[in-house]
């Protein structure tokens, strides 16, 4: 019987039988999405308050806090007319974080005092050229609160349940 392998190859088949009438692992991606842990940690983005001013005043904390050296960041003065654009004297005229060497640690998060970046809900979606995955201010700022209110509560996700 064993030089035969017919006992090997009846086990073998009983196991694959045995596969058909368990529950798949697979889920059909576009039509049904995976839910994902309250401590999930995915895109960053840039907050701002209610009335829809930026929140990041270009301190550097993140950058400083960040072991995968992803943020990059340069601060400017606000100009006396730019008071409904920026909370602060002080606003990041250039922010980047570079995807690539993001390690979504969520240091970034816990040094902000003003509450200006979390990590969303929301995965990074691929791309097919480096340049794709160098996110930049205008790619992370949240939509403004008062001109799109639908994508600005799409965009809190839990957080909102969280911060209320």
């Amino acid at each position: 019987m064993e030089r035969i392998y017919l006992w090997n190859i009846l086990k073998g088949m009983m196991i694959t039988f045995r596969h058909i009438f368990k529950k798949k692992a697979t889920i059909n991606y576009p039509e049904q999405k995976r839910s994902f842990s309250a401590v999930f940690r995915g895109l960053h983005i840039l907050n701002r308050d209610e009335e829809g001013r930026e929140r990041c005043t270009a301190c550097g904390l993140c950058a400083v806090a960040c072991p995968a050296e992803a943020i990059t960041m340069e601060g400017a003065e606000r100009l006396p007319t730019e008071e409904h654009l920026y909370r602060e004297e002080k606003y990041a005229a250039k922010y980047e974080i570079n995807m690539l060497r993001c390690i979504f640690c969520g240091l970034c998060e816990e040094a902000c005092p003003k509450d200006a970046i979390y990590l969303s809900q929301t995965f990074a979606p691929a791309n097919y050229s480096r340049e794709g995955f160098i996110y930049k201010k205008e790619d992370l700022l949240i939509p403004h609160p008062k001109e799109n209110p639908e994508a600005y509560a799409k965009a809190l996700g839990e957080r909102k349940k969280i911060n209320n």
